[in-house]
């Protein structure tokens, strides 16, 4: 399975590109929002792949970070949809816009996309928006460079809360300036509890 491509940009349109590795051209189809992040041609890329095979193609789909391409993935794992309209999806609508989208229920944002209809956006909302929070989780505990969030969350999942009870109630002591775990869960029990 390809992983990871770098080589030399040979061309670019919207929803493709060809990396030249060695002499060996690849096709890699991509969403709009790594196509508009896209050197110029001839200059060096490397992207994220994720290999897709069906009995009449190997079709190569990247990304130029890895949480895009963990989004893709989890846009894929949901019936209705596929790689080309999970790269659809990803093109008509920020990674970001997406999350919150998800995590809030918020049908008409999902139904502005091109390809997604009223009982696909419901089953998007319902098979994805926990995993939507744990991967927002991750990439915060990531850039604050500190597992702190991560280990607190988590621990309030066990518990039995929910993930966005516990995001929310983490995120709001942390950035009030609390520092170890003990005291991220101890308030972050005390408010849960009232």
């Amino acid at each position: 399975m390809i992983a990871k491509i770098t080589g030399a940009l040979a061309h670019k349109m919207p929803g493709e590109i060809t990396v030249d590795v060695a002499g060996v051209g690849y096709q890699v189809y991509i969403p709009l929002s790594v196509f508009y992040r896209l050197p110029e041609v001839g200059a060096q890329v490397s992207l994220f792949i994720h290999t897709h095979l069906r009995e009449d193609a190997l079709q190569l789909y990247g990304f130029l970070e890895h949480e895009e391409k963990q989004l893709f993935l989890l846009l894929n794992s949901v019936a209705g949809i596929g790689p080309k309209l999970a790269i659809t999806i990803l093109s008509g609508i920020p990674a970001e816009d997406l999350a919150r989208a998800l995590r809030e229920g918020d049908q008409a944002r999902l139904l502005s996309t091109p390809g997604v209809g009223k009982k696909l956006a419901e089953r998007m909302i319902v098979e994805l928006r926990d995993k939507f929070a744990a991967l927002a989780v991750e990439r915060v505990g990531h850039e604050d460079g500190s597992p702190l969030v991560r280990d607190a969350v988590s621990a309030l999942l066990n518990l039995g809360y929910r993930r966005a009870e516990a995001e929310k109630s983490v995120g709001e002591i942390t950035r009030a300036g609390a520092e170890s775990l003990t005291a991220v869960l101890k308030e972050a029990l005390r408010r849960l509890s009232t």
